[in-house]
């Protein structure tokens, strides 16, 4: 390397049969902390910045990790015709960007308010090693190498089944092969982030899978930390949170009775709410009953601040008593059972067919409407990336209005979290969907949130298992999910220190004062998803063994409900759903299908009204909603593609006249036939004209094909005996690869190309 990045400080891990390696020291210094790392030939650039004050009024961590995938990286320059720049994250980047963030979050101070923006970006990718796990442990050892206040370091690894053996960081080509994509994060203790994808895997192999993957997440963070030991910033200390002992104590036994009696009784979420946000407004006023103002400024100022955080106060005694009465007393909201689920109600075709299927699902106060459209092969979405380009047979769209929590907002667009909601169920659904050669159609569901009280994700799976099923999809099986919380006490702080309650089918406060989100997708026979987030720095192993076996009997609980809504897919699509059927070519003939600059298929497509799609192999789907236009267009196709055979007679129409040489005549769609002027009758023919005019319609017989060339030689007088006496002339040989004696072209010209004079 050259010598200004002889500062440059490299490290290696040996990672199986591969090699992470970090740099740092000589690029990017104006960051807090920036780090290359690397595997193969893949290598992402993480840095870490923070503002330099806190973020005034917010009650979360200002945490943003932005993941960027650059085209150069894999070598393509990528772009539309028109603009060649990186645009907007694409949905896959986003997504990623969710799964670090997720590992790196409860890392963090809950009360830590100054903006952190982690980067990560792909710069060269080798399509062996990939990119995300390399981006993820850029940005989790730029963050242990910076001053930021944060717990760690975190390590993280994806682990993939195939054929029963679990392998670490599978290459591109490998997971295509594997049953599970699991992606582990975890510290030197415990594991932080969990996300899956898996090909209806057991309960079992998905937590031999989770121990496996923590065992190498942890090797990482271990060498993280030794680096972070020898060149680490040191972490900057921060004020602890507010804090005031009397008056939190004075406003607990003040808010207790009423909160204790809102956990408890069953209401609605909003109703709930209301008692909450009446004793939180009510606090500030409470706190000055206890603590008035003295008319000494400093004095005052001080509790000024004070009557500030009651709210706060408040809040954090609902959270406590939600958590007490889970640990002490196996109580939830609404009075519900540590295992019990909310009512359950499913319900199919809630829309005119018109959109092929749909149905409305509800747990509890969520409900989610989802609906499902068909469309053509060429309804794929096309993907562009640094990877090049892929299409999406699949899609799945969450939204979430602001009316679905009685709230407004000027956010309209679609967000992070739709984009990661909507992917879950997505994922949740892809390995029970049918092969394309037996279902060849795209698939879109769609789920809006009409209302959501938790679990809106796991509405949408199983929303859109019903609106699949509805619209006649051959799903290979239903699908269910459910959301899983944990209530811990880790410290000591509720009265039972290291307990753990796990809950099943979180709600309203379990899921934003709670531990742990624990969603799982899957089928009867095994786990087809997994998302995890956690509020706390890890869990216990065996939390995950108790949450998998929870979650297996909650979905079957859920699916029970489903199954008596619709017990199968149907077997016949909607009226105004596109039928599809396929058409196989001589791949040599796609051309000819597609005809110069597209103008046979656009042809076909405009007159009729169909869609048509042509794959490489040469299988040609049709797809269209009127039947008649359908065999139309597959007539029309075979038509194109049909071979002439000499002896059959064919319907053409004359095209052309060429003065003494003949006619042509389009017999076939695309495909012209010669003629020739000594074939149009027994006698001699002066001029074409004589027996042929243009656009005229006439059958001839094919007498001559020449596959090779695509050339084919038709007659008109062939179509009836030769007349009494007649002497035919000597025969014509060569056929359309000899030229005549006399000069001339294969169809014919003034001279030899065409035959003696004849009586």
């Amino acid at each position: 390397m050259s010598s200004f990045l002889e500062p440059q400080r490299e490290f290696t891990l040996e990672l199986g049969d591969e090699k992470l390696m970090i740099r740092t020291g000589a690029i990017a210094n104006q960051a807090n902390a920036s780090v290359f790392c690397q595997m193969g030939d893949t290598v992402a650039l993480g840095n870490v910045t923070l503002s330099a004050t806190a973020r005034e009024g917010v009650d979360f961590l200002p945490l943003q990790v932005v993941y960027q995938e650059k085209y150069y990286a894999g070598g393509v320059i990528g772009g539309s015709r028109f603009r060649k720049r990186e645009g907007r994250p694409s949905d896959d980047a986003v997504l990623l960007g969710r799964v670090i963030d997720r590992g790196l979050r409860p890392m963090f101070p809950k009360h830590f308010h100054r903006d952190i923006q982690v980067f990560c970006t792909v710069m060269s990718y080798d399509f062996e090693h990939e990119h995300d796990v390399v981006s993820a442990n850029a940005a989790n050892i730029a963050v242990a190498l910076s001053d930021c206040p944060c717990d760690g370091p975190i390590g993280s690894v994806r682990v993939g089944l195939i054929g029963g053996e679990l392998v670490l960081n599978p290459s591109r080509e490998a997971r295509l092969k594997s049953d599970l994509d699991l992606f582990v994060t975890a510290s030197l203790e415990r594991i932080v982030m969990i996300e899956a994808g898996a090909n209806q895997v057991s309960e079992a192999e998905i937590l031999r899978a989770i121990q496996f993957g923590k065992k190498w997440a942890q090797k990482i963070a271990k060498f993280f930390a030794e680096v972070q030991k020898e060149i680490g910033r040191p972490k900057f200390e921060i004020e602890p949170a507010y804090g005031h002992d009397e008056a939190y104590a004075y406003l607990k036994a003040w808010a207790l009775p009423e909160i204790t009696k809102a956990i408890k009784t069953p209401m609605r979420k909003n109703e709930r709410r209301a008692v909450f946000n009446q004793l939180m407004d009510g606090a500030p006023d409470k706190l000055k009953e206890k603590f008035p103002p003295t008319g000494a400024p400093d004095k005052d100022a001080e509790l000024a601040e004070l009557y500030a955080h009651g709210s706060a106060f408040v809040d954090k005694v609902v959270k406590g008593e939600m958590r007490r009465l889970v640990l002490e007393e196996g109580i939830r909201m609404s009075g519900r059972k540590i295992d019990e689920i909310r009512s359950l109600n499913a319900l199919v075709d809630v829309l005119p067919n018109r959109v092929h299927g749909s149905a409305l699902f509800e747990r509890g106060e969520t409900q989610g409407l989802t609906t499902c459209t068909l469309g053509a092969p060429g309804d794929q979405q096309l993907v562009e990336g640094m990877e090049g380009e892929h299409k999406l047979r699949y899609m799945h769209h969450y939204n979430f209005p602001p009316f679905s929590v009685g709230e407004t907002s000027n956010r309209l667009m679609v967000g992070n979290r739709e984009i990661g909601h909507g992917n879950l169920a997505q994922r949740g659904l892809e390995p029970v969907l049918p092969s394309q050669e037996e279902f060849p159609y795209t698939i879109r569901t769609v789920t809006e949130i009409l209302s959501s009280n938790g679990s809106s994700s796991m509405a949408a799976t199983c929303g859109s298992t019903l609106a699949l099923m509805a619209a006649g999809v051959p799903i290979t099986a239903p699908v269910s999910g459910i959301a899983l919380g944990l209530i811990s006490d880790e410290d000591g702080s509720a009265g039972s220190p290291g307990k753990y309650i796990i809950l099943s089918d979180l709600q309203d406060e379990e899921d934003f004062g709670g531990d742990m989100d624990f969603k799982l997708t899957g089928t009867e026979k095994g786990v087809t998803a997994i998302q995890m987030d956690i509020k706390i720095k890890g869990l216990p192993d065996s939390v995950f063994e108790e949450a998998l076996e929870r979650a297996r009997v909650g979905r079957a609980a859920v699916l029970k409900v489903m199954l008596a809504a619709i017990a199968e897919p149907r077997k016949e699509l909607s009226p105004y759903a596109p039928r599809i059927e396929t058409i196989t070519i001589n791949p040599e003939d796609i051309r000819l299908v597609i005809g110069k600059g597209g103008e046979m298929i656009q042809k076909i497509t405009k007159e009729l009204g169909v869609e048509i799609d042509i794959e490489d192999s040469g299988l040609v789907f049709v797809t269209s909603v009127n039947g008649e236009a359908m065999e139309k267009a597959k007539i029309w196709i075979k038509s194109i593609v049909e071979k002439p055979e000499v002896g059959k007679v064919y319907k053409g129409k004359v095209v052309r006249i060429i003065d003494g040489t003949g006619a042509i005549v389009e017999f076939l769609p695309g495909k012209d036939a010669m003629i020739h002027i000594s074939e149009l009758q027994w006698k001699r023919t002066e001029k074409v004209e004589d027996v042929l005019k243009l656009g005229q319609e006439v059958e001839a017989k094919c007498i001559e094909y020449d596959a090779v060339e695509g050339k084919t030689r038709m007659s008109l007088k062939q179509m009836t005996a030769p007349p009494e006496g007649f002497i035919p002339p000597p025969p014509r040989t060569g056929g359309f690869l000899a030229r005549p004696a006399g000069g001339g072209g294969p169809r014919g010209g003034h001279g030899g190309g065409r035959p003696p004079f004849r009586r």
